[in-house]
């Protein structure tokens, strides 16, 4: 893992254009390479051993594979959660992100408009140059 990579903020919707890069940690979008993906949502289903939850953030829904050490801690069906982890397509079963970071920001005000906000501001600074390429 390459962490000088930053972690995409993005929504589920924009992952469905990623495509598999030639390195087997990276993943590309319009453009841009990366390993990492940030997401927020709401947490819809928590499997009954606790390792796969799914994240619902409005825009779609995408499976969370958690490591061990976030396997032990209370995560609940309606927490609002921030997860930053790596993408993987996965043939016949829906993608997933095997999540590297996971935080409860239930108590956040505002949490879900920030975070549209923040992923419309880091596509205007940061993707859309990268992705238009030179004028």
């Amino acid at each position: 893992m390459d962490y000088n990579l930053a972690a995409l903020k993005l929504l589920c919707v924009q992952l469905k254009d990623a495509q598999e890069t030639s390195s087997e940690n990276a993943m590309e979008l319009h453009n841009i390479i990366f390993q990492r993906a940030w997401l927020q949502g709401i947490l819809v289903h928590i499997s009954a051993d606790g390792e796969c939850l799914y994240l619902d953030d409005g825009t779609g829904v995408i499976e969370l594979s958690l490591r061990p050490e976030f396997r032990g801690r209370p995560w609940n069906i309606g927490m609002y959660v921030m997860v930053v982890g790596r993408y993987m397509v996965r043939a016949d079963e829906p993608p997933m992100i095997q999540v590297h970071k996971m935080v409860d920001l239930s108590a956040s005000p505002d949490r879900e408009a920030m975070w549209y906000l923040e992923v419309l501001e880091a596509y205007k600074m940061f993707y859309r140059p990268l992705m238009e390429g030179p004028v």
